[in-house]
């Protein structure tokens, strides 16, 4: 969720510090700092509450500040409250300088420890309890540089962390250590650089090293090194480690809204573009491969016989749609688990039961967790991920990986990254089904199921066109203090999803239940000052939503309809109706998700709030 940048050049790092600072707002942050050593050795550090605009004022109080080799943080609070003392880089005492994101599990114990033996702290981050550990490291006689006393320190550490460490008495070196927060090392000429997200590094490196777990990074001028770490690369620790250097696939400019107010806009109307994108990859010829979801998939895909899906927040809401997929499609029992429950519990696991892990970040701590607690486990067939970010922890954990091409995704707010999410999860269903195998008691579908999976994207162009109509909606939701959604079958889903939605970005309290659920409990909220969305596709289930409806508007709730335009919605009064571009039932959840983003956003917008970057929330959760 922090974020952290380094660098090491022959030029001012300065610049380079604050533009990936900018690049890493989107996470989610209440603070940010910088430290620099400046051509004379001198440690330069400023850490400012609020914005990085903040931070990059202050700095430029001082223009001539200059420095080769520098460190740098966007803080989002676990330990202690935002303000100038817990912001980071922190200092270890006289020399270390550190930026840590995670959290440490026994900093408290290690506090005591620390404070015993002398030590002084300033803040009331578990950061710098890190600091401190590692500068008392140097008091150890066979501790040389700061490489071994980082490693020195790590060996007392519990907790996931990722931190780039500075030593105001070594000029020539960072030192970066991966465990359980990303880390990335941008290569260049003459100049390396550390960020725990590779659109930090992008205006001065397209060429990458995705740190593993456990792995110990020293980084010069020069070049880099990196070493298996102690406690979890067994045999291995200590050792050099063979890290690949990948090119980026990404091009992205951090200040290019284009046309549109906030990122979520833009991305929201990047859907048609991103689903085109990813179906390009997914479908060939009519037909989804085994091969668009990794080497192993013909021979595994076949004997699946249970499927587990996990996944958190947004992910979570687009495995639930797909459970309705998989089962009424393929006749696979499909059980659908919050990662941050799934991996305390234990789970009962058939034979042959293929886990389906699901992130848009591929760092999400929660289901990182349960994908490696499940690998433990003999019954689980494999793993399979799905996932936005090339190079992520998820992407090297998995079996099989199916990678969604939703490119950037910058808002907090997840749009395009779930629509793609869905398609993954529909095109999983469909290669299941197309077989002659246990699966493929539906395979006459697949043809037509596909050709309406093509047609996709040019409707939810249709979908889009609605957003004048939506925004006159949102004028009506801005001043309530609630939300009801109601949703039937695979639409339920959504529902859940729509009312996230509006909690992240206008944080209006919002609910959603299945429609046959209002008569046990949720009626008593219903009157005149609770609004209800309902979302309708062209289903078995039309006849129940209108039942719920008029449930609703007995009691006086007013509600907003948006229903397929192939359905007749005479016979209901008071009832603002949105109809909106006819799509099968199979796919509705796909398409209905996109007036649900631009109505929350709308709200958002109206209520002046910040859209894409909601207070208290960070984009990627790598802590639990």
């Amino acid at each position: 969720m922090c974020g952290i940048v380094g660098s090491i050049a022959e030029r001012n790092v300065i610049p380079i510090l604050l533009e990936g600072l900018k690049r890493l707002e989107y996470r989610g942050y209440d603070s940010a700092g910088l430290a620099i050593l400046d051509h004379q050795g001198s440690l330069q550090r400023v850490r400012m509450v609020g914005k990085v605009d903040n931070l990059k004022t202050e700095i430029q109080k001082t223009p001539n500040k200059q420095g080769a080799i520098g460190i740098a943080h966007t803080r989002w609070a676990t330990h202690g409250v935002p303000n100038e003392q817990n912001a980071h880089p922190h200092m270890g005492g006289h020399r270390v300088v550190l930026v840590h994101n995670g959290i440490i599990e026994n900093y408290a114990e290690l506090k005591v420890v620390l404070q015993k033996a002398g030590a002084r702290f300033e803040s009331d981050t578990d950061s710098e309890v890190m600091a401190v550990c590692i500068e008392h490291a140097f008091r150890q006689p066979e501790v040389t540089s700061l490489r071994e006393a980082v490693q020195f320190a790590v060996r007392q550490i519990k907790g996931a962390f990722a931190i780039c460490v500075m030593d105001v008495e070594d000029p020539t070196r960072l030192v970066a250590v991966r465990s359980g927060s990303p880390l990335v090392l941008g290569i260049g000429v003459g100049e390396h650089f550390v960020a725990s997200d590779a659109l930090a590094l992008q205006p001065v490196s397209n060429q990458f090293v995705y740190l593993e777990d456990g792995d110990i990074a020293e980084v010069s001028k020069e070049g880099f090194q990196v070493w298996h770490g102690e406690g979890i690369a067994g045999a291995n620790a200590g050792k050099l480690a063979d890290r690949a250097i990948q090119r980026s696939q990404w091009q992205f400019d951090a200040s290019d809204k284009g046309k549109y107010r906030h990122f979520m806009q833009k991305e929201i109307h990047e859907q048609p573009w991103a689903l085109r994108a990813t179906l390009e990859s997914a479908c060939v010829n009519g037909q989804i491969p085994y091969a668009i979801f990794g080497d192993k998939a013909e021979s595994l895909l076949p004997k699946v016989k249970q499927m587990h899906l996990v996944a958190c927040g947004t992910s979570y809401h687009a495995a639930l749609v797909a459970k309705f997929w998989i089962e009424t499609y393929t006749n696979i029992a499909c059980q659908v688990e919050i990662a941050s429950e799934f991996r305390y519990r234990r789970a009962v696991v058939p034979p042959d039961t293929l886990l389906v892990a699901i992130s848009q970040s591929g760092e999400t701590a929660d289901t990182l967790a349960a994908v490696k607690n499940a690998k433990q486990n003999p019954n689980y067939l494999a793993v399979l991920g799905i996932c936005n970010v090339p190079g992520s922890a998820l992407t090297r954990l998995c079996d099989m990986l199916f990678l969604t091409l939703a490119g950037p995704e910058i808002g907090v707010c997840s749009t395009k990254a779930f629509t793609t999410q869905l398609l993954a999860l529909f095109s999983l269903t469909l290669r299941l089904m197309d077989s002659n195998g246990p699966h493929g008691e539906h395979k006459s579908l697949v043809p037509g199921l596909v050709k309406e999976l093509q047609a996709l994207p040019t409707l939810l162009e249709k979908f889009l066109a609605k957003e004048d109509d939506i925004h006159a909606i949102a004028k009506t939701l801005v001043q309530k203090h609630s939300v009801l959604f109601l949703g039937r079958g695979p639409c339920f889903p959504i529902a859940l999803e729509g009312a996230l939605k509006l909690k992240e970005i206008s944080y209006i309290h919002a609910e959603a239940y299945p429609g046959g659920e209002l008569k046990h409990g949720p009626l008593a909220l219903i009157d005149k000052d609770m609004p209800v969305v309902v979302f309708a596709a062209q289903d078995a289930l039309w006849e129940k939503l209108k039942s719920n409806m008029e449930e609703i508007r007995a009691r006086e709730g007013e509600v907003f309809l948006l229903v397929d335009e192939a359905l007749s919605t005479k016979g209901l009064p008071n009832v603002t109706v949105l109809a909106l571009p006819h799509v099968s039932s199979a796919l509705a959840p796909i398409a209905y998700g996109v007036p649900l983003q631009l109505l929350a956003y709308h709200v958002a917008v109206l209520k002046g709030t910040d859209v894409d970057q909601p207070r208290n929330l960070a984009k990627s959760v790598t802590v639990e």
